[in-house]
């Protein structure tokens, strides 16, 4: 399987010479294959050393202590680092960063959390149109209560025009998990990945749930970007879970289909995705 991704990264990579982004600004910052290999040499393992991973991630990443917050709710903590826009509207890029006790949750999800990390990377030096709001949910494997517990406390005059979630990269070719995504934004991503020349996929896990789907509750479109096989239930909330599993190359390649994706979204009027 890695010598698969391997050949797939060099088709993809030779497309690249002289290009950034499709559709972005020339400031824009693209990390590299190997910083994605360093990234999972070492994933915090515990429950409780997660939070101040996804911080620390984030701080090597360049955030400023001003741009980083910790949204306290009644049963769980999420980590927010802003992007100021220059318009208004609202654009959510999230990941959660809690396990379940088996395992190391390297691929669900710390897959997610080293994705946003170097998308905030990749945009921090960009004057975006759209107020970026980069989001660790906790507890998401307890029920979504994070990212549950951000939707309640929209306020009905905030605009919020998308909501990007990444979950469990690593195991395949990059895919938008159909039955916790908007059918607008999923089309747009198969047509960037087509663009782009990125292996790409849909496919329905009626069995799974994601932070995605609090935002669509709320008639925010929002969609899941994930990299799975067809046996992740032998995988997933099992001790199999481990650093050792995840393929960079598969985790590189949803980073670059969802940084072009956040570029696109930027540009566009904020209505665009809604039904």
């Amino acid at each position: 399987m890695t010598h698969y991704f391997r050949a797939l990264l060099c088709s993809f990579l030779l497309l690249l010479c002289g290009h950034t982004v499709w559709g972005a600004p020339q400031a824009l910052t693209v990390s590299t294959l190997d910083q994605f290999d360093d990234e999972f040499k070492s994933v915090p393992c515990k429950n409780d050393d997660r939070q101040e991973a996804v911080k620390t991630l984030f701080e090597k990443m360049g955030v400023t202590a001003s741009e980083m917050a910790i949204d306290k709710y009644k049963r769980v903590e999420n980590v927010v680092i802003r992007k100021q826009g220059t318009s208004d509207g609202v654009i959510v890029v999230g990941a959660h960063y809690d396990k379940v006790n088996d395992g190391c949750g390297a691929v669900d999800n710390w897959t997610g959390i080293v994705t946003i990390a170097h998308l905030y990377r990749s945009l921090k030096s960009v004057a975006t149109q759209k107020t970026i709001l980069f989001v660790g949910f906790g507890k998401e494997e307890e029920g979504l209560v994070g990212s549950r517990a951000m939707v309640d406390k929209i306020k009905t005059n905030e605009e919020y025009c998308a909501m990007i979630n990444v979950d469990s990269l690593g195991l395949a070719v990059p895919l938008v998990m159909d039955n916790t995504s908007n059918g607008k934004l999923g089309k747009a991503t198969e047509e960037l990945a087509k663009e782009m020349k990125i292996p790409f996929t849909h496919a329905r896990i009626d069995k799974a749930n994601a932070d995605s789907s609090s935002f669509l509750a709320r008639g925010i479109p929002a969609l899941t970007i994930s990299g799975l096989t067809n046996d992740w239930p032998k995988i997933l909330h099992s001790r199999k879970d481990q650093s050792t599993i995840v393929i960079p190359d598969s985790v590189f390649l949803g980073y670059r289909l969802a940084l072009a994706l956040v570029t696109r979204v930027d540009t566009l009027p904020c209505d665009v995705y809604k039904y």
